[in-house]
């Protein structure tokens, strides 16, 4: 069995856990009980599966978190939700039906203490938001979504223990939009030391999951150092050597600003072209503006007019896509940023298009996307990017595992 490691070294520890999870047995086909991440649903949709009974968005999407957690307990009480009667760790696994898209381990993860550095975040967070994210997850006393978090193992020492559970009949599968979502218990205390001891010696990075992140921080400090289960939190942690994550842009749509305007201010500060094919992704040190049937490539932005947009920032954003964006274009360019409902952020770079495909319907900024790569290494050096920066996938379902403190 691995040794583990000394109490006060600094390491990424992740322990089992008895999760809350949906039976079948009363709920039917869980693949109706899930979701997708919180930041992830529209309120159009959000409204739609609120209305079914049990569905997790009535704990996720909850104006009163006192009145949800009441649902919690009468869900627990119903049978709906049951408690895996033994500590666990949970290898969850998402493919399509030819390849594997991602593979990793949930746990309950060790909140890092002062001054260490075992979870990095890449992305800056929105005060507020932390602080509504923080009320929830109190009131229900209750992680419901696990933090996407991503390393790289040199060794894969307990790959063996993880790819052999996938042998073996999953505890739950879910199917989500041609995705198959498949979960395996890991009860064995001798494959969980090992697991454990493969992620000791690395450093995590926040894919997705920076406002759960922060508001679990700021909950794990409310409670002071004592032992207490807001120490940890919810996490999947996929091997990225193994599993690397997709990692795309998340482009900018401005409906109030009209394409031709838009292309000759930012002509002012940067390069740019017209593309008489229309509009395509943007490669590296590119952006792509499009607007009612016409597009541009914008490049090699004026590096006096960068530095005065950026000024106060790490010199780093320079070469950062949507920093470039939201400061250059977005701020001094088209002086839109800081407008409430002047810009949305578009994952799919086709909907961006549509959106403003028509005349009069507004302007796109298309970015292209970073590397896994280049954001850890600016997250390693303590840059954060700016928000809407990067979309970490394929994002885990929310509703396969719940972690319910009092069970922990």
């Amino acid at each position: 069995m691995p040794t583990p490691e000394p109490p006060d070294s600094p390491a990424l520890r992740l322990h089992p856990f008895r999760a809350v999870r949906y039976d079948p047995l009363r709920v039917g086909d869980i693949s109706g009980m899930v979701c997708p991440p919180y930041d992830d649903i529209g309120p159009d949709r959000v409204r739609t599966l609120r209305s079914r009974p049990h569905h997790i968005t009535r704990l996720l999407h909850a104006e009163n978190a006192r009145g949800t957690a009441a649902h919690l307990d009468r869900w627990l009480r119903r049978g709906v939700l049951v408690r895996d009667p033994r500590p666990t760790l949970y290898v969850y696994q998402q493919h399509t039906g030819q390849e594997v898209l991602q593979r990793g381990v949930i746990g309950a993860l060790d909140l890092p203490r002062d001054g260490e550095s075992t979870v990095i975040p890449h992305e800056g967070v929105q005060p507020h938001v932390v602080t509504a994210r923080a009320a929830l997850m109190k009131g229900l006393r209750a992680q419901p979504e696990p933090l996407l978090l991503t390393y790289n193992s040199a060794t894969r020492s307990a790959a063996g223990v993880i790819d052999s559970l996938t042998q073996l009949p999953p505890v739950a599968t879910v199917r989500i939009g041609g995705v198959t979502h498949m979960l395996w218990a890991c009860t064995s205390p001798e494959d969980q030391a090992l697991i454990a001891a493969d992620l000791a010696p690395h450093q995590a990075l926040i894919a997705d999951g920076h406002h759960r992140y922060a508001a679990c921080i700021q909950l794990r400090d409310q409670h002071g150092p004592g032992p207490n289960p807001w120490q940890s939190c919810l996490a999947l942690l996929v091997d990225a050597s193994t599993y690397p994550l997709r990692v795309a842009a998340i482009h900018r749509v401005i409906p109030g600003l009209g394409a031709d305007k838009a292309a000759a201010a930012a002509a002012d500060v940067a390069r740019v072209r017209p593309l008489p094919a229309g509009a395509r992704l943007p490669g590296p040190g590119e952006l792509v503006l499009t607007g009612a049937g016409r597009a541009w490539a914008v490049t090699d932005p004026d590096p006096q007019a960068l530095n005065e947009a950026l000024t106060g920032k790490p010199q780093q954003w320079c070469d950062v896509p949507a920093a470039v964006t939201d400061h250059l274009f977005l701020a001094q360019a088209w002086s839109v940023q800081n407008l409430p409902g002047a810009v949305r952020h578009v994952h799919d770079a086709g909907e961006a298009t549509a959106a403003v495909s028509r005349p009069g319907s507004g302007t796109t900024l298309l970015l292209p996307a970073m590397t896994e790569r280049a954001v850890r290494e600016l997250a390693g050096a303590g840059v954060l990017l700016p928000r809407k920066s990067t979309s970490f996938g394929p994002k885990p379902a929310v509703g396969l595992v719940l972690r319910v403190l009092d069970s922990s």
